[in-house]
């Protein structure tokens, strides 16, 4: 499985109080563990079970993911912006791993 790619999109700029939408998407092939290889042996469960996002280090918006969940996992929604500051965008897997994406934003 290729190393799997976060991608994010948010506007660059924003007025002091605007509502922003935000859309994620991560790479990946979300294996549920339920199917079986062409040998008949299952298919061990590798999926992202967390994502969550934080601007300036508070918390926007968080949750868990289930096996039931496709392939690339997107997520779109939206966030209210007071200051200039950062969105850290964070993807849990199974086995550990953490896949980051950081994008920022002016208020103006």
């Amino acid at each position: 499985m290729a190393t799997p790619k976060p991608r994010v999109k948010l506007p660059k700029t924003a007025s002091a109080g605007e509502i922003i939408t935000i859309k994620t998407l991560i790479s990946h092939q979300m294996e549920s563990g339920q199917r079986k290889d062409k040998n008949g042996d299952p298919i061990p469960r590798q999926i992202i079970n967390k994502f969550s996002c934080e601007f300036n280090g508070t918390p926007v918006f968080s949750c868990d993911i289930d096996p039931a969940i496709s392939a690339n996992p997107y997520f779109e929604f939206n966030a209210k912006v007071a200051e200039s500051g950062t969105f850290r965008f964070t993807w849990v897997d199974d086995d550990g791993s953490v896949y980051e994406h950081e994008a920022s934003i002016e208020v103006k």
